[in-house]
């Protein structure tokens, strides 16, 4: 019974470390959009964009349906961070909207090798 008394501790001390880490380790630092609101709720973007983004991808290269509502150029347009000389910069950027979770988050963004990851000129 001792053992498994000690292994009960060992797990709780466990526990705390992993969540004190946790609460230790700063976030990121996420760019505001331009926009009054997201088109989706922030914390559902957070958590689902990528499936927003390959639904929209669907809908446009398989069915034709384009629309703006979750659309990356959009995306890019609304999210855009300029650089200390006034331009967007780029997904190279570890400023730029897309890194700065991505990078944090340790995933790749694989988006931009065919897509621009800057807004077009106007």
């Amino acid at each position: 019974m001792a053992g498994a008394h000690f292994i009960l501790r060992a797990l709780l001390l466990a526990a705390a470390t992993v969540a004190a880490a946790q609460a230790a380790a700063p976030l990121p630092d996420i760019p505001k959009g331009r926009g009054e609101k997201c088109v989706e709720d922030t914390a559902l973007m957070r958590t689902n964009h990528m499936e927003f983004i390959l639904h929209q991808r669907d809908e446009t290269m398989h069915k034709g349906i384009r629309t703006s509502k979750h659309s990356l150029k959009e995306c890019i347009d609304c999210h855009a961070v300029k650089g200390d000389d006034g331009l967007p910069v780029s997904v190279e950027s570890p400023r730029h909207f897309c890194s700065v979770c991505h990078r944090y988050a340790a995933v790749s963004v694989d988006c931009f090798q065919c897509h621009n990851s800057k807004p077009e000129s106007k």
